[in-house]
Protein backbone atom coordinates (compact mmCIF):
# COMPACT_ATOMS: atom_id res chain seq x y z
CA UNK A 1 0.00 0.00 0.00
CA UNK A 2 1.14 3.43 -1.02
CA UNK A 3 2.23 5.29 1.76
CA UNK A 4 1.08 8.85 2.56
CA UNK A 5 1.32 11.71 4.58
CA UNK A 6 -0.15 10.72 8.26
CA UNK A 7 1.93 12.08 11.05
CA UNK A 8 0.69 11.18 15.57
CA UNK A 9 0.65 14.21 17.68
CA UNK A 10 1.77 13.21 21.26
CA UNK A 11 -0.27 15.49 23.89
CA UNK A 12 0.88 14.07 27.18
CA UNK A 13 2.48 16.82 28.67
CA UNK A 14 -0.22 19.41 27.47
CA UNK A 15 -3.69 17.49 28.10
CA UNK A 16 -2.09 14.64 30.03
CA UNK A 17 -1.21 17.65 32.19
CA UNK A 18 -5.57 18.08 33.79
CA UNK A 19 -4.68 14.88 35.73
CA UNK A 20 -1.16 16.12 37.76
CA UNK A 21 -2.00 19.87 37.42
CA UNK A 22 0.92 19.61 35.00
CA UNK A 23 3.49 19.55 37.48
CA UNK A 24 5.58 16.57 35.84
CA UNK A 25 8.55 17.75 37.79
CA UNK A 26 11.66 19.43 35.24
CA UNK A 27 13.31 16.58 34.25
CA UNK A 28 10.71 14.12 34.21
CA UNK A 29 9.52 16.05 31.34
CA UNK A 30 12.21 16.25 29.60
CA UNK A 31 13.00 12.33 29.72
CA UNK A 32 9.22 12.16 28.34
CA UNK A 33 9.83 14.31 25.41
CA UNK A 34 13.26 12.41 25.02
CA UNK A 35 11.57 8.93 24.97
CA UNK A 36 8.40 10.46 22.70
CA UNK A 37 11.32 12.05 20.37
CA UNK A 38 13.07 8.26 20.31
CA UNK A 39 10.09 6.33 19.17
CA UNK A 40 9.79 8.61 16.40
CA UNK A 41 6.32 10.35 17.33
CA UNK A 42 6.16 13.14 14.46
CA UNK A 43 4.81 16.17 16.67
CA UNK A 44 5.02 16.35 20.34
CA UNK A 45 3.21 18.76 22.52
CA UNK A 46 5.25 20.33 25.35
CA UNK A 47 2.89 22.07 27.09
CA UNK A 48 0.57 25.50 27.21
CA UNK A 49 1.10 28.99 26.90
CA UNK A 50 -1.16 30.73 29.38
CA UNK A 51 -1.21 33.84 31.41
CA UNK A 52 0.15 32.26 35.00
CA UNK A 53 1.66 34.40 37.92
CA UNK A 54 5.36 33.23 37.40
CA UNK A 55 7.38 30.95 35.50
CA UNK A 56 7.68 27.08 37.67
CA UNK A 57 10.59 24.83 35.70
CA UNK A 58 8.11 22.08 37.28
CA UNK A 59 5.20 22.63 35.49
CA UNK A 60 4.74 22.47 31.78
CA UNK A 61 2.59 26.15 31.66
CA UNK A 62 4.24 28.44 30.74
CA UNK A 63 3.96 32.59 29.89
CA UNK A 64 6.62 32.48 26.95
CA UNK A 65 7.90 30.09 24.48
CA UNK A 66 11.31 30.39 25.77
CA UNK A 67 10.00 28.57 29.26
CA UNK A 68 8.64 26.07 27.26
CA UNK A 69 11.67 25.60 24.96
CA UNK A 70 13.95 24.63 28.16
CA UNK A 71 12.15 21.29 28.41
CA UNK A 72 13.44 20.29 24.76
CA UNK A 73 16.47 17.99 23.84
CA UNK A 74 20.15 19.39 23.66
CA UNK A 75 20.37 18.11 20.31
CA UNK A 76 17.78 18.16 17.02
CA UNK A 77 15.71 15.01 16.72
CA UNK A 78 13.60 14.21 13.88
CA UNK A 79 10.15 15.19 15.56
CA UNK A 80 8.41 18.58 15.40
CA UNK A 81 7.14 20.71 19.10
CA UNK A 82 4.72 22.27 19.57
CA UNK A 83 2.63 24.10 22.34
CA UNK A 84 -1.20 24.84 22.64
CA UNK A 85 -2.80 28.34 23.66
CA UNK A 86 -6.32 29.13 24.06
CA UNK A 87 -7.42 32.94 22.93
CA UNK A 88 -9.59 33.59 26.21
CA UNK A 89 -6.45 32.80 28.51
CA UNK A 90 -3.44 34.05 26.71
CA UNK A 91 -1.99 37.16 26.41
CA UNK A 92 -0.55 36.83 22.59
CA UNK A 93 1.95 39.88 22.97
CA UNK A 94 4.02 37.75 25.18
CA UNK A 95 4.84 34.65 22.31
CA UNK A 96 7.94 36.22 20.31
CA UNK A 97 8.56 35.98 16.90
CA UNK A 98 9.62 32.50 15.71
CA UNK A 99 13.59 32.08 15.63
CA UNK A 100 14.11 29.06 13.39
CA UNK A 101 14.53 26.49 16.31
CA UNK A 102 12.80 25.21 19.03
CA UNK A 103 9.11 24.83 19.26
CA UNK A 104 7.84 25.22 15.62
CA UNK A 105 3.82 25.02 15.70
CA UNK A 106 1.59 26.82 18.08
CA UNK A 107 -1.95 24.96 17.87
CA UNK A 108 -4.89 27.82 19.02
CA UNK A 109 -8.19 26.85 20.11
CA UNK A 110 -10.86 28.62 21.47
CA UNK A 111 -14.81 28.32 22.10
CA UNK A 112 -18.03 28.74 20.36
CA UNK A 113 -18.85 31.63 21.60
CA UNK A 114 -15.57 33.15 21.07
CA UNK A 115 -14.48 31.70 17.03
CA UNK A 116 -14.17 34.71 15.22
CA UNK A 117 -12.20 36.15 17.78
CA UNK A 118 -9.95 33.19 18.11
CA UNK A 119 -9.35 33.70 14.16
CA UNK A 120 -7.99 36.80 15.01
CA UNK A 121 -5.78 35.31 17.50
CA UNK A 122 -4.94 32.45 14.77
CA UNK A 123 -4.19 35.05 12.55
CA UNK A 124 -1.48 37.05 14.91
CA UNK A 125 0.16 33.44 15.43
CA UNK A 126 0.62 32.96 12.17
CA UNK A 127 2.12 35.99 11.62
CA UNK A 128 4.90 35.50 14.55
CA UNK A 129 6.02 32.79 11.76
CA UNK A 130 4.85 29.90 13.58
CA UNK A 131 3.17 26.59 11.77
CA UNK A 132 0.02 27.26 12.76
CA UNK A 133 -2.47 24.71 13.66
CA UNK A 134 -6.59 25.68 13.98
CA UNK A 135 -8.21 23.96 16.77
CA UNK A 136 -12.23 24.85 17.52
CA UNK A 137 -13.50 23.43 20.57
CA UNK A 138 -15.83 20.79 20.41
CA UNK A 139 -16.74 20.73 16.64
CA UNK A 140 -19.65 18.44 17.44
CA UNK A 141 -21.67 21.34 19.18
CA UNK A 142 -21.43 23.71 15.49
CA UNK A 143 -23.99 23.13 12.84
CA UNK A 144 -22.96 21.60 8.96
CA UNK A 145 -23.39 25.95 8.04
CA UNK A 146 -21.09 27.08 11.40
CA UNK A 147 -18.69 24.04 10.20
CA UNK A 148 -18.74 25.79 6.35
CA UNK A 149 -18.19 29.14 8.18
CA UNK A 150 -15.19 27.98 10.01
CA UNK A 151 -13.53 26.33 6.95
CA UNK A 152 -14.12 29.16 5.40
CA UNK A 153 -12.01 31.33 7.66
CA UNK A 154 -9.38 28.85 8.28
CA UNK A 155 -8.74 28.74 3.81
CA UNK A 156 -8.24 32.60 4.25
CA UNK A 157 -5.49 32.09 7.10
CA UNK A 158 -3.94 29.16 5.36
CA UNK A 159 -2.55 27.30 8.48
CA UNK A 160 -0.26 24.09 8.61
CA UNK A 161 -3.31 22.24 10.26
CA UNK A 162 -7.26 22.01 11.32
CA UNK A 163 -8.38 19.52 14.38
CA UNK A 164 -11.26 18.31 14.35
CA UNK A 165 -11.72 18.23 18.30
CA UNK A 166 -14.23 15.69 19.46
CA UNK A 167 -14.07 17.68 22.97
CA UNK A 168 -16.67 16.12 24.93
CA UNK A 169 -16.13 12.29 23.23
CA UNK A 170 -19.47 12.35 21.63
CA UNK A 171 -19.01 11.22 18.34
CA UNK A 172 -19.43 7.85 16.88
CA UNK A 173 -18.40 6.69 13.15
CA UNK A 174 -21.15 8.17 11.27
CA UNK A 175 -20.33 10.99 13.23
CA UNK A 176 -17.07 10.91 12.14
CA UNK A 177 -17.94 10.07 8.21
CA UNK A 178 -19.86 12.95 8.17
CA UNK A 179 -17.49 15.67 9.69
CA UNK A 180 -14.63 14.45 7.90
CA UNK A 181 -16.68 14.30 4.83
CA UNK A 182 -17.45 18.19 5.24
CA UNK A 183 -13.87 19.16 6.12
CA UNK A 184 -12.44 17.42 3.11
CA UNK A 185 -14.75 18.08 0.69
CA UNK A 186 -14.25 22.22 1.65
CA UNK A 187 -11.34 22.69 3.31
CA UNK A 188 -7.95 23.48 0.62
CA UNK A 189 -5.86 20.02 -0.32
CA UNK A 190 -2.60 21.66 1.29
CA UNK A 191 -4.09 22.07 4.94
CA UNK A 192 -3.54 19.28 7.21
CA UNK A 193 -6.15 17.41 9.03
CA UNK A 194 -5.95 16.72 12.38
CA UNK A 195 -8.38 14.25 14.99
CA UNK A 196 -8.73 15.13 18.45
CA UNK A 197 -10.51 12.31 20.40
CA UNK A 198 -11.66 11.68 23.89
CA UNK A 199 -12.94 8.26 25.33
CA UNK A 200 -16.41 8.82 27.28
CA UNK A 201 -17.67 6.22 25.16
CA UNK A 202 -14.58 4.16 24.57
CA UNK A 203 -14.38 5.13 20.65
CA UNK A 204 -11.36 6.40 20.35
CA UNK A 205 -9.27 3.83 18.74
CA UNK A 206 -11.86 2.56 16.96
CA UNK A 207 -12.76 5.52 14.91
CA UNK A 208 -8.78 6.79 14.98
CA UNK A 209 -8.24 3.32 12.79
CA UNK A 210 -11.35 4.41 10.52
CA UNK A 211 -9.71 8.15 9.75
CA UNK A 212 -6.82 5.76 8.87
CA UNK A 213 -8.88 3.96 6.61
CA UNK A 214 -9.96 6.48 4.95
CA UNK A 215 -6.77 7.12 3.17
CA UNK A 216 -7.62 11.11 2.37
CA UNK A 217 -5.91 12.36 -0.34
CA UNK A 218 -4.22 15.16 1.95
CA UNK A 219 -1.50 15.41 4.89
CA UNK A 220 -3.77 14.24 7.96
CA UNK A 221 -2.70 13.48 11.82
CA UNK A 222 -3.98 11.83 14.68
CA UNK A 223 -3.61 13.21 18.41
CA UNK A 224 -2.72 10.94 21.51
CA UNK A 225 -1.36 10.46 24.36
CA UNK A 226 0.36 7.62 26.50
CA UNK A 227 -1.39 5.46 28.18
CA UNK A 228 -4.84 7.67 26.96
CA UNK A 229 -3.60 10.35 29.99
CA UNK A 230 -5.62 12.77 30.10
CA UNK A 231 -8.57 14.92 31.36
CA UNK A 232 -11.01 12.63 32.52
CA UNK A 233 -12.06 10.10 30.80
CA UNK A 234 -8.93 10.81 29.08
CA UNK A 235 -7.22 10.44 25.60
CA UNK A 236 -6.57 8.05 22.24
CA UNK A 237 -3.42 6.09 23.78
CA UNK A 238 -0.90 6.82 21.12
CA UNK A 239 0.69 3.65 21.75
CA UNK A 240 -2.42 1.59 20.18
CA UNK A 241 -2.51 3.78 17.10
CA UNK A 242 1.21 3.47 16.36
CA UNK A 243 0.71 0.11 16.57
CA UNK A 244 -1.76 0.22 14.16
CA UNK A 245 0.16 2.56 11.66
CA UNK A 246 3.22 0.12 12.24
CA UNK A 247 1.09 -2.51 10.83
CA UNK A 248 -0.55 -0.76 8.28
CA UNK A 249 1.42 1.52 7.09
CA UNK A 250 5.13 0.14 8.34
CA UNK A 251 5.00 3.76 9.84
CA UNK A 252 8.11 2.75 11.86
CA UNK A 253 7.02 3.89 15.38
CA UNK A 254 9.42 2.63 18.34
CA UNK A 255 6.85 1.05 20.83
CA UNK A 256 9.40 -0.25 22.85
CA UNK A 257 10.39 3.92 23.93
CA UNK A 258 6.44 4.48 24.37
CA UNK A 259 6.37 1.60 26.91
CA UNK A 260 9.33 2.58 28.51
CA UNK A 261 7.98 5.97 28.95
CA UNK A 262 4.21 4.39 30.00
CA UNK A 263 6.39 2.12 32.84
CA UNK A 264 8.75 4.75 34.47
CA UNK A 265 6.52 7.92 34.32
CA UNK A 266 2.39 7.36 33.70
CA UNK A 267 1.62 4.29 35.49
CA UNK A 268 2.91 4.98 38.70
CA UNK A 269 0.30 8.78 38.44
CA UNK A 270 -2.19 6.68 37.08
CA UNK A 271 -2.17 4.74 40.05
CA UNK A 272 -2.84 7.53 42.11
CA UNK A 273 -5.41 9.49 39.80
CA UNK A 274 -7.40 7.23 37.70
CA UNK A 275 -8.78 8.18 33.76
CA UNK A 276 -10.51 6.20 31.68
CA UNK A 277 -14.26 5.23 30.17
CA UNK A 278 -16.60 5.66 33.46
CA UNK A 279 -20.51 5.69 32.48
CA UNK A 280 -21.17 9.37 33.96
CA UNK A 281 -18.50 10.87 31.29
CA UNK A 282 -20.59 8.54 28.92
CA UNK A 283 -23.80 10.38 29.09
CA UNK A 284 -22.23 13.69 29.62
CA UNK A 285 -21.02 13.13 25.49
CA UNK A 286 -24.16 11.39 24.78
CA UNK A 287 -25.83 14.76 25.30
CA UNK A 288 -22.90 16.73 24.17
CA UNK A 289 -22.23 18.80 27.28
CA UNK A 290 -18.95 19.82 29.20
CA UNK A 291 -17.30 16.87 31.33
CA UNK A 292 -17.84 19.04 34.49
CA UNK A 293 -21.51 18.45 34.50
CA UNK A 294 -20.64 14.89 35.01
CA UNK A 295 -17.89 15.81 37.63
CA UNK A 296 -20.25 18.19 39.18
CA UNK A 297 -22.82 15.48 39.46
CA UNK A 298 -20.27 12.92 40.73
CA UNK A 299 -18.91 14.57 43.66
CA UNK A 300 -22.43 15.02 45.06
CA UNK A 301 -22.38 11.28 46.02
CA UNK A 302 -26.06 10.93 46.15
CA UNK A 303 -26.99 10.52 42.32
CA UNK A 304 -27.33 7.31 40.28
CA UNK A 305 -26.53 7.29 36.65
CA UNK A 306 -29.43 6.83 35.83
CA UNK A 307 -30.16 10.50 38.33
CA UNK A 308 -27.69 11.84 35.72
CA UNK A 309 -28.90 10.65 32.88
CA UNK A 310 -31.90 12.46 33.34
CA UNK A 311 -30.76 15.76 34.95
CA UNK A 312 -28.27 15.96 31.40
CA UNK A 313 -31.23 14.90 29.51
CA UNK A 314 -33.60 17.92 30.22
CA UNK A 315 -30.13 20.65 30.12
CA UNK A 316 -31.10 23.77 27.98
CA UNK A 317 -28.56 23.39 25.14
CA UNK A 318 -27.67 27.03 25.45
CA UNK A 319 -25.55 25.76 28.78
CA UNK A 320 -24.06 22.67 27.23
CA UNK A 321 -21.06 24.28 26.00
CA UNK A 322 -19.22 26.18 28.60
CA UNK A 323 -19.68 24.95 32.15
CA UNK A 324 -21.90 27.12 34.20
CA UNK A 325 -22.11 25.80 38.04
CA UNK A 326 -24.76 27.82 39.12
CA UNK A 327 -26.78 26.12 36.42
CA UNK A 328 -25.88 22.89 37.20
CA UNK A 329 -26.64 23.06 40.71
CA UNK A 330 -30.00 24.64 40.42
CA UNK A 331 -30.75 21.95 38.03
CA UNK A 332 -29.49 19.13 40.49
CA UNK A 333 -32.02 20.62 43.34
CA UNK A 334 -34.44 20.89 40.61
CA UNK A 335 -34.18 17.44 40.49
CA UNK A 336 -34.19 16.60 43.69
CA UNK A 337 -37.05 18.57 45.02
CA UNK A 338 -39.66 15.99 43.28
CA UNK A 339 -42.45 17.77 45.69
CA UNK A 340 -44.76 15.01 46.90
CA UNK A 341 -47.53 15.64 49.26
CA UNK A 342 -46.29 14.33 52.56
CA UNK A 343 -48.51 15.08 55.25
CA UNK A 344 -50.02 11.77 55.51
CA UNK A 345 -46.19 10.78 55.65
CA UNK A 346 -45.82 12.97 59.09
CA UNK A 347 -48.77 11.26 60.63
CA UNK A 348 -47.74 7.68 59.93
CA UNK A 349 -44.74 7.80 61.08
CA UNK A 350 -45.35 9.91 64.13
CA UNK A 351 -48.21 7.26 65.27
CA UNK A 352 -45.67 4.61 64.98
CA UNK A 353 -42.88 6.14 67.10
CA UNK A 354 -44.86 7.89 69.40
CA UNK A 355 -43.26 7.04 72.98
CA UNK A 356 -40.80 4.96 71.81
CA UNK A 357 -36.97 5.43 72.16
CA UNK A 358 -35.96 5.63 68.72
CA UNK A 359 -32.34 3.97 67.44
CA UNK A 360 -30.11 5.42 64.66
CA UNK A 361 -27.98 2.95 62.96
CA UNK A 362 -25.19 4.43 59.90
CA UNK A 363 -22.96 1.89 58.75
CA UNK A 364 -20.07 2.87 60.88
CA UNK A 365 -17.28 0.58 62.11
CA UNK A 366 -18.64 0.59 65.28
CA UNK A 367 -21.88 -1.54 64.78
CA UNK A 368 -19.34 -4.64 64.49
CA UNK A 369 -16.63 -3.78 67.10
CA UNK A 370 -19.62 -3.09 69.76
CA UNK A 371 -22.25 -6.12 68.83
CA UNK A 372 -22.87 -7.08 72.48
CA UNK A 373 -23.55 -3.27 73.16
CA UNK A 374 -25.88 -2.02 70.69
CA UNK A 375 -27.81 -5.76 71.30
CA UNK A 376 -28.24 -5.15 75.24
CA UNK A 377 -29.69 -1.73 74.20
CA UNK A 378 -32.00 -2.32 71.95
CA UNK A 379 -33.46 -5.47 74.14
CA UNK A 380 -33.81 -3.22 77.37
CA UNK A 381 -35.03 -0.27 75.61
CA UNK A 382 -37.54 -1.85 72.94
CA UNK A 383 -36.20 0.94 71.21
CA UNK A 384 -37.68 0.99 67.63
CA UNK A 385 -34.20 0.74 65.10
CA UNK A 386 -34.04 3.38 61.77
CA UNK A 387 -31.14 2.47 59.80
CA UNK A 388 -29.32 5.36 57.46
CA UNK A 389 -28.70 3.96 53.93
CA UNK A 390 -28.43 0.74 54.12
CA UNK A 391 -29.84 -2.55 55.64
CA UNK A 392 -27.64 -3.96 58.17
CA UNK A 393 -26.87 -8.11 57.65
CA UNK A 394 -26.53 -8.62 61.53
CA UNK A 395 -29.42 -6.39 63.19
CA UNK A 396 -32.85 -6.47 62.23
CA UNK A 397 -33.48 -2.58 61.70
CA UNK A 398 -37.13 -1.73 62.06
CA UNK A 399 -37.25 1.19 59.26
CA UNK A 400 -34.74 2.13 56.93
CA UNK A 401 -34.21 5.58 55.98
CA UNK A 402 -32.75 6.30 52.44
CA UNK A 403 -32.14 9.43 50.94
CA UNK A 404 -29.29 8.17 48.45
CA UNK A 405 -30.60 6.81 45.40
CA UNK A 406 -27.45 4.84 44.68
CA UNK A 407 -27.57 3.05 48.10
CA UNK A 408 -31.33 1.93 47.65
CA UNK A 409 -30.39 0.58 44.25
CA UNK A 410 -28.03 -2.10 46.15
CA UNK A 411 -30.68 -2.21 48.97
CA UNK A 412 -34.15 -2.20 47.35
CA UNK A 413 -34.50 -6.37 47.75
CA UNK A 414 -35.02 -5.87 51.36
CA UNK A 415 -38.71 -6.07 52.97
CA UNK A 416 -38.05 -3.99 55.81
CA UNK A 417 -40.59 -0.60 56.05
CA UNK A 418 -38.78 2.06 53.56
CA UNK A 419 -38.55 5.35 54.64
CA UNK A 420 -37.71 7.53 51.59
CA UNK A 421 -36.92 11.02 50.09
CA UNK A 422 -38.84 11.97 46.95
CA UNK A 423 -35.62 11.75 44.96
CA UNK A 424 -35.69 7.94 45.65
CA UNK A 425 -37.74 6.11 42.95
CA UNK A 426 -39.42 2.60 44.11
CA UNK A 427 -42.40 0.57 43.37
CA UNK A 428 -42.38 -0.66 46.79
CA UNK A 429 -44.55 0.76 49.10
CA UNK A 430 -42.96 3.15 51.47
CA UNK A 431 -43.20 6.31 53.64
CA UNK A 432 -42.44 9.50 51.23
CA UNK A 433 -41.22 12.79 52.17
CA UNK A 434 -39.90 16.24 50.32
CA UNK A 435 -36.17 15.52 49.75
CA UNK A 436 -35.30 19.47 49.96
CA UNK A 437 -37.52 20.39 53.41
CA UNK A 438 -34.65 18.02 54.42
CA UNK A 439 -31.74 18.45 52.89
CA UNK A 440 -31.66 22.42 54.10
CA UNK A 441 -30.47 21.08 57.67
CA UNK A 442 -26.66 21.06 56.34
CA UNK A 443 -24.77 23.77 55.40
CA UNK A 444 -22.23 21.31 53.21
CA UNK A 445 -24.74 20.24 51.25
CA UNK A 446 -25.67 16.75 51.66
CA UNK A 447 -26.02 14.59 54.45
CA UNK A 448 -28.53 11.97 54.92
CA UNK A 449 -28.15 11.57 58.74
CA UNK A 450 -28.80 15.15 59.50
CA UNK A 451 -31.82 14.78 57.57
CA UNK A 452 -32.75 11.76 59.69
CA UNK A 453 -32.57 13.82 62.24
CA UNK A 454 -34.48 16.63 61.32
CA UNK A 455 -37.05 14.68 60.56
CA UNK A 456 -37.37 13.12 64.08
CA UNK A 457 -36.86 16.48 65.01
CA UNK A 458 -40.19 17.51 63.04
CA UNK A 459 -42.13 14.36 64.27
CA UNK A 460 -41.61 16.28 67.46
CA UNK A 461 -38.88 14.05 69.07
CA UNK A 462 -36.60 15.86 71.24
CA UNK A 463 -34.27 12.84 72.17
CA UNK A 464 -32.85 9.94 69.61
CA UNK A 465 -29.92 6.88 70.49
CA UNK A 466 -27.18 6.81 67.39
CA UNK A 467 -25.04 4.02 66.84
CA UNK A 468 -22.59 3.54 64.06
CA UNK A 469 -22.51 7.21 63.02
CA UNK A 470 -18.28 7.00 63.44
CA UNK A 471 -17.92 10.60 61.25
CA UNK A 472 -14.52 11.10 59.29
CA UNK A 473 -11.43 9.56 61.24
CA UNK A 474 -8.41 9.95 59.14
CA UNK A 475 -6.38 7.01 58.22
CA UNK A 476 -8.98 4.57 59.71
CA UNK A 477 -11.75 2.39 57.64
CA UNK A 478 -14.60 4.41 58.58
CA UNK A 479 -17.52 2.13 56.81
CA UNK A 480 -18.26 -1.39 57.71
CA UNK A 481 -19.04 -2.60 54.62
CA UNK A 482 -16.40 -1.38 51.55
CA UNK A 483 -19.79 -1.06 49.39
CA UNK A 484 -21.10 1.51 51.74
CA UNK A 485 -18.18 4.02 51.73
CA UNK A 486 -19.43 7.48 50.67
CA UNK A 487 -17.84 8.78 47.11
CA UNK A 488 -17.78 12.29 47.77
CA UNK A 489 -14.44 13.20 49.27
CA UNK A 490 -14.59 13.55 53.14
CA UNK A 491 -12.26 15.33 55.60
CA UNK A 492 -12.39 16.51 59.35
CA UNK A 493 -14.17 19.69 58.83
CA UNK A 494 -16.84 17.78 58.14
CA UNK A 495 -17.46 15.89 61.41
CA UNK A 496 -17.72 20.02 62.95
CA UNK A 497 -20.33 20.63 60.12
CA UNK A 498 -22.57 18.05 61.17
CA UNK A 499 -22.13 18.89 64.75
CA UNK A 500 -23.16 22.17 64.00
CA UNK A 501 -26.39 21.37 62.20
CA UNK A 502 -27.47 18.93 64.38
CA UNK A 503 -27.16 21.77 67.48
CA UNK A 504 -29.16 23.76 65.26
CA UNK A 505 -31.43 21.19 64.51
CA UNK A 506 -31.88 21.31 68.59
CA UNK A 507 -32.78 17.69 69.22
CA UNK A 508 -30.56 15.84 71.97
CA UNK A 509 -28.65 12.85 70.28
CA UNK A 510 -26.86 10.42 72.81
CA UNK A 511 -24.35 8.27 71.17
CA UNK A 512 -24.18 4.82 72.42
CA UNK A 513 -20.75 4.09 70.13
CA UNK A 514 -17.97 6.28 69.73
CA UNK A 515 -18.33 9.35 67.01
CA UNK A 516 -16.34 12.14 66.00
CA UNK A 517 -19.42 14.09 65.81
CA UNK A 518 -20.20 13.82 69.31
CA UNK A 519 -18.49 17.92 69.74
CA UNK A 520 -19.14 19.93 72.73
Amino acid sequence: MAQYDLKILDCTLRDGGYVNDWNWGYHDARAIIRFLSKAKVDFVEVGFLRNVPEYNQDITVCNTIEELNRLLPDNETGTMYSAMAMRSNYDISKLSDYCGSGIEMIRITAHDYDIEEGMDFAKQVKEKGYKLSINPINIMGYSDKKILWIIEQVNMIQPYQFSIVDTFGSMKRRDLDRIVSLVDNNLDRNIRVALHLHENMSLGCSLAQCFVDKHLNRPVAIDGSLMGMGRIPGNLPIELIADYLNEYLDTGYDIDYLMDAIQEYIAPIKGLSKWGYTPAYFLSARFNVHRNYAEHYLEKGDLTNRDINHILGAFDRSKATAYDEAYAEARYKEYKDNLIDDHESYTRLKQALDGKKVLIMAPGTSIVENRTDIDDFIAENDAVVISINFIPEDYNADYAFFSNAKRFAQASDSDVTLILTSNVETEKDAIRFNYNSLSSAFEKGYNSYVMLLKLLSLLGMDRVYVAGADGFITGKNNYYKSSLKSSTPKNEDDNIAVARAIHKIGIDVEYITESAYAIN
